[in-house]
């Protein structure tokens, strides 16, 4: 096949490209310039996209002896995912911008380029398993638990999943750095980046307050309704938060606070103790179903809400396109923004990705 590599400039694509070429076909390298104003270097593990970055994938492509090219993407990024993330926070709610990365730039803007120039598919760094069954492609966990990105990779249709290549599903992350060494790329040791990539810094309530400004509320006890103290704007927190509150007494029991829930157009932050973040029903909904088969009926599942942890046994059913999910065991700081994914257990082949939707709510 015609296979359109995206490299990142990390290890992870590197190799998935280098595999690529080794399956016999024919690749081109891609690195996405993100950023219209992408900074010279890294600091460790703390953002990417820099032009340090593309230079890292040009070495790696000119050692696998593939062509290579940057595209510009700055101005869809933008669009797509920051500004969708900073519209999620000033509505009260908490996004994911890797999985809307993933959605709109890697598998709908990259991958309608790649067709348009007559590419086969696009092939990623990322850790989870692709099949086909029945002439459907089945979305499963990585072999390494630790390392899987099937949650980040849930809301891609069957249509995208079926011109997708991930050739480091079956593998653990340290025998990929083994590789990359064996390979002679550079990238071999390369860490992480774990960071939002637009907001290196990691300071994100600066990020949003510089957009969104300032609009103050109160922060209110949500058992009491007393008001315990200002905030510059609902933006600036989520679910589940306990430490930079801005609030100086302490609890009456003397236990931390947490946030409880945002009401934006009020400007209230309610917080509250740890019990009070207990979930056992998540709404949902904006569906997509990567194998292309809805759910019919109450169905047994696992569901996870975040990208890493916050997994527990479910029954989810579908009813007037809107998803409904019971835990069997209380999730805590699930919020409302976030994105519910449900998976078929199963421990031979991995973990079957079922759906996902968005939160819109929970009780």
């Amino acid at each position: 096949m015609r296979v359109l590599a995206a490299m990142s400039g990390g290890v992870d694509s590197a190799v998935a490209a280098a595999r690529a070429v080794d399956a016999g076909h024919d690749v081109v390298g891609v690195h996405l310039a993100l950023s219209a104003k992408p900074g010279t270097l890294r600091t460790g593990s703390r953002g990417c996209c820099t032009i340090e970055d593309s230079h890292d994938a040009r070495r790696a492509a000119d050692i696998l002896g593939i062509p290579f090219y940057i595209w510009d993407f700055a101005e869809r990024f933008t669009e797509e995912v920051v500004e969708t993330f900073v519209g999620e926070y000033a509505a009260g709610r908490t996004p994911n911008p890797c999985v809307t990365c993933n959605e709109k730039i890697k598998f709908e803007a990259l991958l309608e380029k790649a067709m348009a120039l007559g590419f086969d598919a696009v092939a990623t760094g990322h850790y989870a398993r692709l099949a086909v069954h029945d002439g459907v492609p089945e979305l499963r966990r990585s072999v390494d638990e630790g390392k899987d990105q099937s949650y980040v990779l849930a809301s891609l249709t069957p249509e995208q999943l079926g011109h997708a290549m991930f050739p480091l599903g079956d593998s653990w992350k340290s025998d990929v750095r083994v590789e990359a060494e064996r390979r002679g790329l550079s990238v071999a040791k390369k860490p992480d980046s774990h960071d939002i990539c637009f907001i290196p810094d990691g300071d994100t309530k600066a990020f949003l307050e510089k957009r969104l400004g300032q609009h103050p509320g109160d922060l209110v006890d949500a058992e009491t309704g007393a008001i315990l103290g200002r905030h510059t704007g609902v933006h600036g927190f989520t679910v589940g938060q306990r430490k930079g509150l801005g609030i100086e007494a302490p609890a009456p029991d003397g236990r931390p606070r947490y946030v409880l829930s945002l009401e934006p157009v009020s400007g209230t932050v309610k917080v509250g103790s740890k019990a009070g973040l207990g979930v056992r029903v998540i709404e949902a909904d904006r569906a997509i179903w990567p194998g292309g088969r809805p759910l019919h009926g109450p169905t047994e599942c696992v569901v996870q809400v975040r990208a890493h942890g916050g997994i527990v046994d479910a029954v989810a059913e579908v009813v007037s396109d809107k998803v409904t999910v019971q835990l069997r065991e209380p999730l805590r700081g699930v919020a409302p923004g976030q994105v519910v994914v449900l998976y078929r257990p199963d421990a031979v082949s991995g973990d079957l990705v079922l759906g996902s939707a968005k939160i819109s709510s929970t009780r």
